[in-house]
């Protein structure tokens, strides 16, 4: 009997959790679609892995058997898997680099150039991901290294560096009455509708929402996005407002769209991240170096 890994995968997270909803925020999916793939795994094997309740997910003696032996069977794929896609990296002479909207802001060119003048030969691809992929492919083992903003989910799996800290300001319609201010205090845009992430990005959703620096107030949600120009023209169409880094009013500029500062708010940080099995790869830790070791992009600062 094959069974695809994915299905394996959420079966751990919801053991893990022992609760479907915060399962499913982990994976990046819905309840709905988790409570599928849960019931497809039982209906493969023949057994039930899990007696379900209010309170939550509960393991069948099948289930915990089954728990106790998945994680390693996926540990081992994942290592073949990554070795496979890097030996083929290697071979080509590419490391593949994934990233988030902007990634390094200005210092990515020089990153890049760094890193070139040090492995000469080798080549950058550089994978722009969606904001619903907040590691851009490097936990399912598609690239070799990220630039990223953090915090992101998975994060603590992974290795992580900070590169610069910037503050958070807010993008406006340009019509906003509040966009003639010059700095906005956070506590008065609680009450706007925000242009938001998917909800199964989570932390990633919450970091750009503010969602624990709001005191408890809730957050209204005017419209969902997975990628810059959709956010860019939900805001400049008036659905909402949206949290940015200082730098997408240069790297986002657009007619009908006002950037403000922001104060009462905590600034957004961007890190490289790397998979723990490439402590050892010097092809990695030379692009790391790379970021560590260069000029600070305007408007940042190190931490």
């Amino acid at each position: 009997m094959d069974v695809d890994t994915r299905l394996l995968r959420y079966f751990i997270a919801v053991a893990e959790e022992g609760n479907l909803s915060r399962a499913a925020e982990g994976l990046f999916v819905s309840q709905p679609a988790l409570t599928r793939q849960i019931r497809q795994l039982e209906s493969q094997l023949g057994v039930r892995l899990f007696t379900r309740s209010r309170t939550g997910m509960a393991l069948t003696e099948a289930g915990r058997i089954l728990a106790d032996r998945v994680p390693a069977l996926l540990a081992d794929w994942d290592h073949v898997l990554r070795e496979t896609k890097s030996v083929a990296g290697r071979a080509a002479r590419v490391l593949r680099v994934g990233f988030i909207a902007s990634a390094a802001n200005e210092a990515t060119p020089r990153i890049i150039a760094e890193f070139s003048r040090r492995r000469p030969g080798w080549r950058v691809d550089m994978r722009q991901a969606t904001w619903s992929n907040p590691s851009a492919g490097l936990a399912d083992g598609n690239i070799d290294v990220a630039l990223l903003r953090l915090p992101f989910p998975g994060q603590d799996l992974l290795r992580t560096a900070v590169l610069f800290t910037e503050p958070r300001w807010v993008a406006l319609p340009e019509g906003h009455p509040l966009a003639t201010r010059e700095v906005i205090p956070f506590r008065d845009l609680w009450d706007e509708p925000f242009v938001a992430a998917p909800p199964e990005t989570g932390r990633w959703r919450d970091q750009w929402l503010a969602t624990g620096e709001r005191g408890g107030h809730p957050v209204r949600i005017g419209a969902v996005t997975d990628q810059p120009d959709e956010w860019l023209s939900a805001i400049a169409n008036g659905y909402g407002i949206a949290l940015a880094p200082a730098s997408a009013a240069r790297f986002y500029a657009r007619p009908g769209i006002i950037y403000r500062p922001v104060s009462g708010v905590s600034p957004s940080q961007v890190g490289v991240a790397w998979a723990v099995a490439d402590d050892s790869s010097p092809v990695v830790q030379d692009f790391v170096d790379c970021c560590l070791d260069r000029p600070l992009p305007e408007g940042t600062t190190i931490t």
